[in-house]
C-alpha cells in the first residue's frame, strides 16, 4: 500500500495538523484517522477511500481527499 500524501506530496500521518480550503473558508484540525481500504471506509461511513478524517476548528467531523490537504496552520 502506498503512503497517503498531501497536496505538496508530503506524507500525512495521524496527529498531523492539516487544513483544506473549502468554499471560501477552510477546514483545519489534527488528523484522527486515515481510511485507505473499503473495509475501513464501510466501518467509518466513508465513501471513495482514501480519506483523511479529522475534527475541524468548529467541532465538525470532516473527511477530505488527501490531495486537497496541506500541512500546518492556515494563513491567509
Amino acid at each position: 500500500m502506498s503512503e497517503t500524501k498531501d497536496k505538496q506530496g508530503e506524507p500525512i500521518n495521524e496527529g498531523d495538523h492539516v487544513f483544506a480550503r473549502s468554499r471560501g473558508g477552510r477546514h483545519e484540525g489534527e488528523v484522527e484517522k486515515i481510511v485507505t481500504t473499503k473495509e475501513e471506509a464501510e466501518k467509518e461511513g466513508v465513501k471513495h477511500p482514501p480519506k483523511v478524517l479529522f475534527t475541524d476548528q468548529h467541532g465538525h467531523h470532516v473527511q477530505h481527499n488527501p490531495g486537497t490537504l496541506q500541512h500546518g496552520e492556515y494563513k491567509k
